[in-house]
């Protein structure tokens, strides 16, 4: 027996459900590298309000109703080139509904004339569709023709006809979410080993320039199962399920000072966001005060909310003044962040709606800062937000 078990030898699997709460399989591939998981669990203990003749608690008896809330945060790590999805690919999933799509290497370009981009062949993209190119991964606003896309801002490394596209895996909104089996594995293998069945991305968030690019997801879940105390028949298992054979993993953090922000209708790139914070908010309740039931049942998602927090350092005049305008008046600009600077360690959250809020004017240094904070996007359906990995 280890005197203690230490943190480090801690990892996380995470597997799409086939049904809610039914426990999903994992394989070594669906390993990813994360920061730290919480896990809450807590029984509703209703208030007795008999009279025992006593100021004695006097218990409960029979089961009682459970809620089981979580929090995950991890990092944008490097992936292998091409358009694999990242790790945690099941968790944005979760977070936004919609399913991965994906964008093959190897397109040619055949001209660049500031947001349009021509191909060789028939691209078979769509609106939201993420374009990798050199280093730089933007998002299709418009379709001109089958070989033509307007993407949302230009080119800025001088990428040129007959170049190749990279790989890029873009996942947009849906109406639903699925719910996620997120395994919490341990070493030694005696120690306690924990699972989520039936977890939902109620919140999830990107944090931008900090010392790495940050990423958290958060929720309730159906159930925790351990390994400790373990009953047959829980999530569709019959046993405890054991952790697949470990393979190597090495994953590198982006550093948080890489990238790129573009902000407006004629969109400009900004060099002076200093933070950022973009957020999903989707307003989940599970189905579990049915008479006759301890655990939830299903997910019932609310109104989505996606949520825009930005500090930048102002200067006179250009996009600041647009900015600034539209704040004031209500209207929706385009908003794009860049994390990453190199292939297979870019990922774009792209906004095309977002109404900035009036901004705060922070004097406190010797520049000027600016604090946008509660910026909502709009949209027209399950179309506020575009999260692409190339």
């Amino acid at each position: 027996m280890a005197c203690y078990i230490s943190t480090k030898q801690n990892r996380f699997y995470a597997a799409l459900e086939s049904s809610y709460g039914t426990v999903a399989p994992i394989t070594a591939a669906d390993r990813f590298t994360g920061r730290s998981l919480k896990i809450q669990h807590e029984q509703e203990r209703p208030k007795r309000r008999d009279k025992t003749g006593t100021r004695t608690y006097r218990g409960i008896a029979g089961a009682l109703r459970a809620r089981t809330k979580y929090e995950l945060k991890t990092y944008l790590y490097g992936r292998a080139v091409g358009s694999t999805a990242p790790r945690f690919g099941a968790l944005l999933e979760a977070g936004l509904g919609g399913a991965p799509r994906v964008q093959n290497s190897g397109m040619a370009v055949t001209s660049i004339s500031g947001e349009q981009v021509t191909f060789g062949q028939g691209h078979g993209l769509q609106a939201g569709d993420a374009v990798a190119l050199a280093g730089e991964i933007r998002f299709v606003m418009a379709i001109p023709d089958s070989q033509s896309v307007l993407v949302n801002a230009p080119w800025t490394q001088g990428q040129t006809a007959g170049e190749l596209t990279g790989g890029a895996v873009t996942y947009g909104l849906a109406a639903s979410v699925p719910g996620v089996s997120l395994y919490d594995c341990w070493s030694p293998a005696a120690a306690v080993q924990r699972l989520l069945r039936g977890a939902v991305v109620d919140e999830m968030q990107f944090r931008v320039s900090g010392d790495f690019h940050e990423l958290s997801f958060s929720g309730e879940a159906a159930d925790v199962l351990d390994s400790a105390s373990f009953e047959t028949g829980v999530g569709g298992l019959t046993d405890f399920p054991q952790e697949p054979v470990l393979e190597d993993l090495m994953e590198e953090p982006v550093p948080g000072h890489l990238g790129q922000a573009w902000i407006g209708g004629s969109p400009s790139r900004v060099y002076t966001l200093s933070q950022a914070r973009v957020t999903v908010r989707n307003h989940i309740e599970l189905r579990g005060n049915d008479f006759g039931t301890l655990l939830p049942r299903c997910v019932v998602p609310g109104d989505r909310e996606v949520l825009v927090d930005l500090e930048l350092y102002s200067q006179d005049g250009g996009v600041f003044d647009e900015l600034y305008q539209a704040a004031r008046s209500r209207t929706p600009v385009p908003v794009m962040l860049q994390l990453g600077e190199q292939e297979s360690q870019l990922c774009g959250l792209y906004i095309p709606n977002l109404i900035p809020a009036v901004p705060e004017f922070v004097d406190e240094e010797t520049r000027l800062r600016w604090r946008l904070q509660g910026s909502i996007a709009v949209g027209t359906v399950e179309d506020e937000i575009y999260v692409a990995f190339g």
